[in-house]
């Protein structure tokens, strides 16, 4: 049997307009793999950061580096445009638009992107988002995941002076990046979505491996699913189980070991996960971790399909209306 039809009730059968208070949470360990810059804005902006209590059991304020919601969601986000893009899912608002793009004012407004992720049509009407972000939070204060490198641009003579007029280039500088292998925790929470919403919604959230600034260079982000929770509720924020997971990691020590084995978090934020459950006011359901892993590995072996894939996409943009 299909893990997915196991938890099936905690889905809607169909897309609503209505609020129905069905809530998945996917607990994330976003994993850095290599260099990676994050930053609000432009080149030579420095990292985004926070002061922040360093856990939940002691005053002490420490400074984290901080990914934004918007730089999460915005990656997973085109990961699934690219693939609606590909089987032809991206249309239309009416006969004189354009195709639906992001940041020109022309959403589709039928779309999987668009009822998923929302809209904000500048003449008309809006959906807003059925996934619920946050700030990710370092579990590691920034001095200890932060470092300094100088970057440079050499001419053609592969020095720094311009071979025809002799001048320096002043394209050198230093750039703070974030260290390989420094772990973000975050939840991201799923509101009355369908079976096939929650498959594309973690398809994405799965197979989007580049984050932050110089995407194309650095910021490789592998994410583990560390957990799912059904609720009929939100849980608790990215910073409490940041909070919650470094308490468990420290062992009496000012801070965890850096770096931390993946497994090794993914364990702590089981045990958060549990602990912060019992504050929560509303019926929450746990997904064991055989369960997890079996779902993880159905979700891997769909998306494997190509036709699976296509025949769910068209079969969920129908259910908006959507005829292209």
């Amino acid at each position: 049997m299909s893990v997915m039809n196991q938890y099936e009730d905690h889905f809607l059968p169909a897309y609503s307009n209505y609020p129905q208070g069905r809530y998945v949470s996917i607990l994330l360990v976003r994993r850095v793999e290599s260099e990676a810059i994050f930053r609000t804005e432009g080149s030579g902006e420095p990292l985004s950061k926070e002061f922040v209590h360093a856990g939940l059991a002691d005053d002490t304020v420490i400074q984290r580096v901080v990914i934004s919601k918007r730089k999460q969601t915005a990656v997973e986000r085109r990961t699934g445009r690219q693939l609606l893009r590909a089987n032809d899912l991206l249309f239309k608002k009416d006969a004189k638009s354009e195709v639906c793009s992001l940041n020109r004012n022309n959403p589709c407004e039928k779309c999987m992107d668009c009822m998923i992720y929302g809209y904000a049509a500048g003449g008309g009407g809006a959906q807003k988002s059925r996934v619920v972000t946050d700030d990710a939070f370092s579990l590691h204060g920034a001095g200890a995941v932060t470092d300094l490198k100088q970057f440079n641009a050499l001419f053609d003579n592969s020095t720094m002076r311009d071979p025809e007029t002799g001048k320096a280039s002043t394209s050198i500088g230093t750039d703070e990046y974030v260290k390989p292998e420094s772990i973000f925790l975050d939840i991201e929470t799923l509101r009355d979505v369908t079976a096939d919403e929650f498959r594309y919604i973690l398809g994405n959230i799965l197979r989007s491996t580049r984050y932050g600034a110089i995407s194309s260079r650095i910021g490789k982000v592998k994410n583990i699913v560390a957990g799912i929770v059904f609720s009929d509720c939100e849980l608790f924020s990215n910073l409490e189980l940041t909070q919650s997971v470094y308490d468990l990691l420290r062992e009496g020590e000012p801070e965890p070991d850096f770096p931390l084995a993946a497994d090794t978090v993914v364990t702590a934020v089981n045990a958060a996960t549990e602990t912060l459950a019992e504050q929560v006011v509303g019926q929450l359901t746990i997904v064991p971790s055989a369960d997890l892993h079996a779902l993880i590995s159905e979700i891997g072996a769909f998306y494997r399909d190509g036709v699976a894939v296509t025949e769910m996409l068209e079969n969920t943009s129908k259910i908006y209306g959507a005829q292209g």
